[in-house]
């Protein structure tokens, strides 16, 4: 994270391919620990020996006054099976070196806060707007659906064609336009793809469930609503700079 402090950032989203850690520590989604969460995680996960990323995607901000990640993966395990979660980042280290694919901005800050709503410390962006953005750095709700989600925030800010960068959360379940769902209550996803063109917005994800099964594919339109929270980054096709701020 040291780069991106050192450019100022104050919010963004990052994404990587390959890679290997060792000491690698996970949690996965799991039921409510207590009647104050819809949702909670598994007991923290530590494959022994080196995992190999599939690929990551994380959002960077703020925790306490200090910079954080909040990362969802998929794996290789030693073992060799494929599995995927939410990395406890505080708690694991890079054993080779890596590329990464970073959008940000010193305009917009990401920062945790408790959430009534949910009862979790999540991010939320905050920050300067321009009326008329190149990017927008936006966290989406509980129960909105993040396809028509996306297209509400596009069509507000006059982005019919935009690119979403990196970008993670949690959703029902999930539904795939094939017709396969995941029926768990809540799952960790990561957008392995997703655009909008011409106002329509489509997502590739791949979709990670209570049991650590990695599924992917398209998602169904309508059918696939937020769990707990959806930190989104998106930029204007042919945009510059500019970024703004939404949680809708």
């Amino acid at each position: 994270m040291e780069p991106l402090v050192k450019a100022g950032w104050r919010g963004g989203t990052l994404t990587f391919t390959g890679g290997a850690f060792d000491p690698f520590r996970y949690v996965m989604p799991g039921p409510p620990d207590n009647e104050s969460h819809v949702a909670y995680f598994s007991a923290p996960r530590q494959p022994a020996g080196v995992v190999l990323i599939e690929q990551a995607n994380a959002t960077f901000g703020w925790h306490d006054g200090k910079p954080w990640l909040h990362c969802h993966a998929t794996w290789i395990e030693p073992d060799g099976a494929r599995r995927g979660g939410h990395i406890l980042t505080d708690a694991t280290i890079i054993a080779e070196p890596v590329t990464v694919h970073a959008w940000g901005s010193s305009e917009v800050d990401i920062a945790t806060s408790l959430d009534p709503e949910t009862n979790f410390t999540l991010f939320q962006p905050g920050g300067s707007s321009h009326p008329n953005p190149d990017a927008v750095i936006a966290r989406v709700r509980p129960n909105e659906d993040i396809i028509t989600a996306i297209e509400t925030i596009a069509q507000r800010h006059d982005m019919p064609n935009a690119t979403i960068r990196g970008s993670l959360g949690s959703l029902v379940g999930a539904r795939f336009l094939d017709g396969t769902t995941v029926p768990d209550n809540a799952t960790e996803v990561l957008v392995r793809n997703g655009h909008v063109r011409n106002g329509r917005a489509a997502l590739d994800l791949l979709v990670v469930d209570g049991q650590g099964h990695v599924h992917e594919g398209w998602l169904e339109r309508g059918e696939n609503p937020v769990c707990i929270t959806f930190d989104l980054l998106m930029t204007r096709d042919g945009g510059e700079a500019r970024a703004v701020s939404r949680v809708v």
